[in-house]
């Protein structure tokens, strides 16, 4: 880009979401939901144990209740309920919100392998689309952020 060109503005936010600990899947859904509120793109490519945070609820609640502790050592239905003690967005009203603001959420076919799930495992109140990493990266926008938690 010659120098008295102004770069383009962030358009779109993609997510790695990798990590299995409650407190880095809630801080990726507190991003996308920042990013869709302020009319930019946001994607959500959930892999590896970051997954569980998908998962379908059963009568121990909900699915991401089986995300590791924060490194705090704090269970995950503990930290959120925190969190939105102090006025913060918990993980279902995040999630809610990136779904609600048109958020991407896309789910590592090689990830859920890797933990032996399939998409009949998922949560079927969120729309997840299935891909790999050369689905991911083709599609990210090439003017925007992409960002591993």
């Amino acid at each position: 880009m010659p120098a008295d060109e102004t770069p383009p503005a962030l358009t779109a936010l993609s997510v790695v979401v990798f990590s299995g600990s409650y407190d880095r899947v809630h801080y990726a859904l507190a991003m996308a939901a920042a990013a869709l509120s302020n009319n930019q793109q946001a994607t959500l490519f959930f892999t590896m144990g970051a997954t569980r945070g998908l998962l379908a609820g059963d009568a121990s609640g909900p699915g991401w209740h089986r995300l590791h502790g924060t490194e705090d050592g704090r269970r995950p239905q503990d930290a959120d309920q925190a969190a939105t003690q102090r006025g913060l967005g918990g993980f279902e009203e995040l999630l809610a919100a990136c779904v609600a603001l048109g958020g991407r959420v896309m789910v590592c076919e090689m990830g859920l392998r890797a933990l032996g799930l399939d998409l009949a495992d998922l949560r079927g109140d969120v729309p997840v689309v299935p891909g790999g990493l050369v689905t991911f990266l083709s599609e990210a926008p090439r003017h925007g952020a992409t960002m591993f938690v």
